[in-house]
């Protein structure tokens, strides 16, 4: 049986770089449209913040390569489209009148495609698992080595 999985900005910046330590096996990959953007922006912004630190390990000379990888989204991470994630967005909005679009966005995605949202540490610390609970969608916390 095949699961799915959501991965957070720094899980699919991790994934894209180096690999995430997972069962290759029956697991399928997505993101969403506004996390796939963070990521984005930081390879080419190279800020120095907490999600450009894995740039920081690439060796300058490999880090264009790892910049281009997370430019050109793999064919095997999936992004589901707003067509289907925006009325949900919606009406989790009612539900959760405070919630940011980063946050409505991964509730959305996750329960239209019935994934496990994959959280890094940090975004484990934010609001979104409660957010999760709430809404009875699975997670996990992803540490990365």
């Amino acid at each position: 049986m095949t699961s799915r999985v959501l991965l957070d900005d720094r899980l699919l910046i991790e994934e894209l770089l180096v690999g995430l330590r997972r069962p290759r096996k029956n697991v399928e990959l997505f993101t969403t449209g506004y996390w796939y953007y963070r990521a984005c922006r930081v390879a080419v912004a190279s800020a120095g913040g907490k999600l450009s630190g894995p740039f920081n390990d690439v060796p300058h000379a490999q880090q264009e390569l790892a910049v281009m990888s997370l430019l050109e989204l793999r064919d095997d991470i999936g992004l589901v489209g707003a067509r289907s994630t925006v009325p949900i967005m919606a009406e989790l909005a009612r539900v959760h009148p405070k919630l940011n679009v980063l946050n409505l966005e991964a509730a959305a995605t996750a329960r239209v495609i019935e994934a496990t949202v994959w959280l890094s540490d940090l975004g484990a610390a934010g609001i979104l698992p409660s957010i999760l609970d709430h809404e009875r969608l699975r997670w996990k916390t992803i540490v990365i080595a």
